[in-house]
């Protein structure tokens, strides 16, 4: 059977951040339990000019440039997002049009019309759905090469529970036949529930209860009728409904429910994951690949499975010698902190983890982002990784879990040379924390850094019709 999976990666992070202690200084919050605790460091922060769609673009186009790639080349682009600017164009149309005018001078106009383009959206696992699909479709069309991309703003209220774990970025990942990073295993546990734990509804208020409101407030001699006749020809109040819908970027959330959740699929996905192949995963995993809301989210998910893996091993042993009798109340707590299990995680999680600390939460991103890490991590430090086995747990609220695994090849550091992931996140600008509650009200300023983006998102007007537009 011929090997189909990752053939190169890019990346896409803003080039400003707020750091997570500058957050805890203003919200009043205990930086150490938010960085030794959670692992959170900074926070990447769109720009003024930024969306995800040009977060996309850029990413697209590293790929194709570090890579000299002809878009010509590639059959399909697929986009794993829930930050989607539109509930009908999908925002990959707005990233690969941006794509196509940037290399119109070097491959002609419209070098992408005979790519299939679309969004996959299942709240942070669209990606992992993009990218089964699409190494379904190269199965079935071996010469071809396409691109999974995903790209995501993760944005929270002011004050929230949410808001350090914020952050923005971009991925994408070529996939062909025979690939010189990663080789990915058509063998994939899935387990889907219809749950509440994190979404972003419509919210509705009626518009009679609104305008009654504000003529209370501001004592209004005038009835309901004559405020709507009023405002009649404006495009916000006289929209013939007697609902106002409102749709915003923040997610309703339960935090606690949400990591149930979590737990619940991610248990369920490695059932379904054994009855399809018996997997020894504490040994035959080299690496572990999390979706992380935050960086240290993995390790605090995956631990339950750890010391039940540990039980049917030989370790297990060394386990006791070191922390004594599993009927002491006290052992979970005595295990998460062993030495044992320590070094699971600084040998498999960690590397991983690094750039989540940096950047925050990137949804769809963030499982990519964590291999990403995990790869940048061992080219920097020369270690020798080939035939290496990474097991990957992704998952989406609402609610599904994939897991699935690849064996990393031969030419993975030829791709991952030019990466210097953490090199260009030691360059990026920091920002006062006024300046990012101004960007987070989305108040009309100007771009805060020059460094980032090729395109700038330039609608100035709040009511614009809704349609996306950039300047190159």
């Amino acid at each position: 059977m011929k090997k189909i999976g990752v053939d190169a990666i890019s990346y896409y992070v803003p080039s400003i951040y707020l750091s997570i202690e500058n957050l805890s200084n203003h919200r009043d919050l205990d930086y150490q339990k938010l960085n030794k605790g959670l692992g959170l460091e900074k926070m990447a922060i769109a720009d003024s000019n930024e969306d995800p769609s040009s977060f996309a673009a850029n990413a697209l186009i590293d790929l194709f440039e570090k890579n000299k790639i002809n878009p010509k080349e590639i059959g399909r682009i697929y986009m794993g997002t829930e930050s989607a600017l539109d509930a009908s164009k999908p925002s990959a149309t707005y990233a690969t049009d941006l794509v196509e005018k940037h290399f119109t001078e070097k491959f002609g106009e419209r070098c992408l019309r005979n790519c299939d383009v679309t969004d996959m959206t299942f709240a942070c696992i669209g990606g992992v759905d993009a990218l089964q699909n699409t190494i379904d479709w190269i199965s079935r069309n071996p010469d071809k090469k396409a691109i999974v991309v995903t790209s995501d703003l993760s944005k929270y209220e002011l004050n929230s529970s949410g808001e350090y774990t914020q952050g923005a970025g971009a991925i994408a990942l070529l996939i062909s036949e025979n690939p010189s990073i990663l080789a990915i295993d058509n063998i994939w546990g899935i387990a889907t529930k219809s749950e509440n734990d994190f979404f972003k509804p419509r919210r509705t208020f009626d518009k009679k209860d609104l305008i009654n409101d504000i003529i209370n407030k501001l004592k209004l001699n005038i009835s309901n009728d004559e405020f709507e006749n009023l405002f009649s020809e404006s495009e916000f109040w006289n929209n013939n409904s007697e609902i106002i819908e409102v749709f915003k970027d923040q997610p309703v959330f339960d935090g606690q429910y949400s990591n149930s959740c979590y737990i619940d699929r991610m248990q369920e996905a490695f059932t379904h994951f054994e009855q399809i192949k018996k997997t020894d995963f504490l040994n035959e995993w080299n690496h572990i690949i999390f979706h992380l809301p935050y960086a240290y989210h993995g390790r605090r998910m995956i631990f339950n499975n750890w010391l039940n893996w540990m039980k049917k091993d030989v370790k297990y042993e060394h386990l006791l010698d070191e922390i004594g009798s599993d009927q002491d109340e006290m052992f979970i707590k005595k295990a998460y902190k062993s030495n044992q299990y320590q070094n699971f995680i600084e040998n498999k999680i960690a590397p991983g983890e690094k750039a989540s600390s940096s950047i925050g939460n990137l949804y769809s991103a963030s499982v990519f982002m964590s291999l990403l890490s995990m790869l940048n991590f061992h080219f920097d430090n020369k270690n020798e990784i080939v035939d290496d086995k990474v097991g990957f747990i992704s998952y989406g609220s609402g609610s599904k879990a994939k897991i699935f695994q690849a064996e990393v090849q031969l030419g993975w550091k030829d791709k991952i040379k030019s990466s210097k992931l953490f090199e260009s996140l030691k360059h990026r600008k920091e920002i006062t924390f006024e300046e990012y509650q101004d960007l987070h009200k989305s108040k009309n300023i100007p771009p805060l850094s020059n460094n980032s983006a090729r395109f700038s998102h330039i609608d100035k007007s709040i009511n614009s019709k809704g349609y996306r537009r950039y300047k190159l």
